[in-house]
């Protein structure tokens, strides 16, 4: 994989998946240039995370990617033409890993095409667990949702994603899920 070439993957923080912290503990390392990879139902992405421009989104990111957190999570809202959402335990759309953060907006970092890796929230400063990934660009997001990566291997994977609408529940329908997320440093 080259979009791994020179990176190593970090060992896990708990040996047991954990899904409620009453923060994020401070886990990047200066200087380091981080990613991950997110195995799901339907293959694997390989994410490049921007620790230098969202160090605080991207250290909440790998801190609960290597406590197990987002292993077995179903992208619940997977809306042709806009994005894919996910992370959040509950699979409703409404839950979080107990704590929540501020906002981070780098005006280089817009929500410019596919594989944009930004966060989703219920306002301002309420940032947990919940991202969600582009399909198209959706410059009405910038600024009011955190860019902190993008997709730089798989970008095919978001093409199979089962689309789901929590909002137009179909019956029969099951969402795909992130089997794993293992985080990736150089």
């Amino acid at each position: 994989m080259d979009a791994l070439a020179g990176f190593e993957p970090l060992q896990p923080l708990s040996d047991e998946r954990r899904t409620s912290f009453p923060r994020a503990e401070q886990v990047l390392e200066p200087g380091k240039e981080y990613r991950a990879v997110v195995d799901t139902n339907k293959g694997r992405l390989v994410l490049e995370l921007y620790a230098d421009k969202a160090p605080v989104t991207v250290n909440s990111f790998v801190f609960l990617a290597r406590n197990r957190y987002y292993d077995g999570i179903v992208f619940h809202r997977v809306l042709e033409d806009f994005m894919a959402q996910t992370g959040d335990p509950t699979g409703t759309g409404t839950g979080g890993p107990g704590y929540e953060f501020g906002d981070e907006f780098d005006p280089s970092l817009r929500h410019e095409g596919k594989g944009v890796l930004s966060m989703a929230n219920a306002g301002p400063g309420t940032n947990g667990s919940q991202f969600f990934i582009t399909f198209v660009d959706t410059p009405w997001l910038d600024g009011r949702h955190s860019v902190f990566g993008r997709v730089v291997d798989g970008a095919d994977v978001l093409d199979r994603l089962q689309r789901i609408d929590p909002m137009r529940p179909m019956a029969g329908v099951e969402p795909d899920r992130m089997e794993s997320v293992t985080i990736y440093a150089r």
